[in-house]
């Protein structure tokens, strides 16, 4: 695999994922408008979908000319696109959206762990990781939580730890075009699970706004952005920077969802944030 391209500054991947990861989460906490229509399934379809069709005319993917091996990293990165949107909604149905969000991270955290070399690296790690379990709650109040959602939200982590993997392999040997292949896939693989779970519901005009809406904010915009990221920062640098996903998303769920921060959980964002400054500044002196 090529190294990630780094002619131009450091700093616009960083900007640009940033961008997605409020986009992405602005996006999550509108989505629950559309859970009583057509439920959780039934949104990530629609998400997925109309997501693919704003995707398909801009990157034009019909251009690429893919090897039978690219068709292959291509197909498992938008599988792994639609496990973790549908697992997603299927968590934020019965969980807040900052928890779901702070356990799904367990995925990006286990790709930063395990492309790490540097000990200083690990503290970072260990830093975002300690932030994120002041997040979620405990003792009684963990008793609150939905067992069923917390597990989609881990399962949501792994796709999307396999997510970060391909989507770096898909992005650097093919270039951005194939997010809108992914999406496709993505779209392919979730509409049967929003139609057994919606049927005709699905197709109700009404929702059609929001839908689009919905589909802009949370994947068309991010993963056209993040597919651009993917190609210029490492895979651990990428991992360790979503770890301020869980802090848009808290933000998300407290401005449009009504969800307060305790104080605890305000220290957990300020960790996150310096773990995710920290390892992008040591980052680029180890490279100088």
């Amino acid at each position: 695999m090529s190294a990630p391209d780094r002619s131009t500054s450091p700093a616009v991947p960083v900007v640009l994922l940033l961008i997605a990861m409020a986009s992405l989460q602005g996006g999550a906490a509108l989505a629950k408008i559309l859970f009583p229509a057509v439920g959780a399934q039934g949104t990530a379809a629609l998400r997925l979908f109309f997501s693919a069709l704003i995707l398909m005319p801009i990157l034009q993917p019909w251009r690429l000319r893919l090897p039978p091996e690219g068709w292959r990293i291509v197909a498992l990165y938008g599988l792994t696109l639609g496990g973790m949107n549908l697992m997603f909604y299927m968590s934020i149905r019965t969980i807040p959206l900052g928890i779901a969000v702070a356990i799904e991270f367990t995925g990006p955290l286990a790709v930063a762990v395990l492309t790490s070399r540097r000990l200083l690296d690990f503290g970072w790690i260990a830093l975002a990781a300690a932030g994120l379990l002041m997040l979620l709650p405990h003792g009684d109040d963990l008793a609150t939580l939905d067992t069923a959602g917390m597990l989609y939200a881990l399962g949501a982590g792994i796709c999307w730890a396999l997510y970060i993997v391909f989507g770096q392999r898909a992005g650097l040997r093919y270039g951005p075009r194939t997010v809108a292949l992914a999406a496709m896939f993505a779209a392919l693989a979730v509409i049967p699970f929003g139609l057994a779970s919606a049927g005709m519901s699905l197709f109700n005009a009404t929702l059609l706004p929001t839908a689009v809406a919905v589909a802009v904010l949370s994947s068309a915009l991010p993963y056209g952005l993040e597919v651009l990221v993917l190609a210029r920062l490492p895979a651990r640098t990428f991992g360790t920077l979503l770890s301020l996903e869980p802090v848009f998303g808290a933000i998300a769920g407290l401005l449009f969802l009504h969800e307060a921060l305790s104080v605890t959980q305000w220290l957990a964002v300020a960790a996150i944030v310096a773990a995710s400054a920290g390892i992008t500044l040591t980052s680029r002196r180890g490279k100088r």
